[in-house]
């Protein structure tokens, strides 16, 4: 029995494979090194729609799920293997980028709105809105030295690979993010947001933020 479906989202093929908007892959292939899961192709899951893998984190069985179905049809993957695995909503996980979130800085909810993201409005479209989420911050670009929220600007921002600089930062919210699932696992979500929901020491400062990501 399938205990969490754990996704990314992002978009499939080694041009998106450094962008901004592929953390949440990026997340996901961590996950399966920490905790020796096999990801497998797409064509040995549900139709062409996924690259996944079935293991262990602690004592749940899970899915890391990578959908290849471009970010904003993600509902399609999701609704295969939830039909599949039999899995509710509440036990879903969905790890994205966030522009208004301080590159570097995660935030986590048990549920919530779309906020805008296309990937999520997918989801939200099959599942409804009970699932869990991982944003991890990519921060919006300048321009001019300005917050853009230009949509041109913007898509360039996020479908960029960051800079050598900003490397380390993501790395590390990736492993924060990992180290958030497995809480989430043992500890349920109130406890994980204690901790995780708070700003690390190497957290960059807080900005206001906004839920709104353009796909």
């Amino acid at each position: 029995m399938t205990d969490y479906l754990i996704l990314g989202l992002g978009n499939p093929g080694p041009k998106y494979a450094p962008s901004r908007h592929n953390v949440g892959f990026r997340a996901i292939d961590a996950l399966a090194r920490r905790h020796d899961i096999k990801l497998q192709g797409p064509r040995f899951w549900q139709r062409n729609l996924a690259e996944a893998g079935r293991g262990r984190i602690d004592e749940a069985e899970v899915i890391l799920i990578k959908p290849q179905t471009f970010y904003n049809e993600t509902g399609r993957a999701v609704q295969a293997f939830m039909t599949r695995e039999r899995v509710k909503p509440a036990n879903i996980i969905v790890i994205y980028d966030d522009l208004d979130l301080p590159e570097g800085r995660i935030r986590m909810r048990p549920n919530g709105s779309h906020g805008g993201n296309n990937g999520l409005k997918s989801i939200i479209g099959v599942a409804g809105s009970e699932f869990g989420r991982i944003r991890i911050g990519i921060g919006r670009p300048l321009d001019k030295g300005v917050p853009s929220w230009d949509p041109d600007v913007v898509i360039r921002h996020v479908l960029a690979a960051p800079p050598p600089e900003s490397l380390p930062i993501l790395e590390a919210a990736i492993d924060r993010t990992c180290e958030a699932i497995e809480a989430i696992i043992h500890d349920g979500w109130e406890r994980a947001m204690d901790v995780y929901n708070r700003a690390s020491p190497n957290d960059p400062p807080q900005r206001a933020e906004s839920t709104q990501t353009p796909d």
